[in-house]
């Protein structure tokens, strides 16, 4: 980077920190919510929640659908 380019990119910076900063909390989110911790802590609280009636079966069913199919994408994702 030149110096004129540098002092030219000056303004810039306080924009080119917020998008890394982006970055990071998006991979940190993809990465939690990929986490095997994460998806067996879900899966259990809506086993728990079907236990004390408080949803349906159908309900359970599709809670597990949709953590299963956010790991499918998440593992997808991290393949490419």
């Amino acid at each position: 980077m030149g110096l004129l380019s540098g002092i030219l990119g000056l303004p810039l910076l306080p924009v080119r920190g917020v998008i890394s900063l982006g970055e990071l909390i998006r991979r940190r989110v993809e990465e939690e919510v990929a986490a095997p911790a994460s998806i067996r802590r879900e899966l259990e609280e809506a086993e728990e929640k079907r236990a004390a009636g408080e949803i349906s079966a159908e309900e359970e069913a599709a809670i597990q659908q949709q953590v299963l199919r956010r790991l499918d994408v998440s593992e997808a994702s991290e393949e490419r």
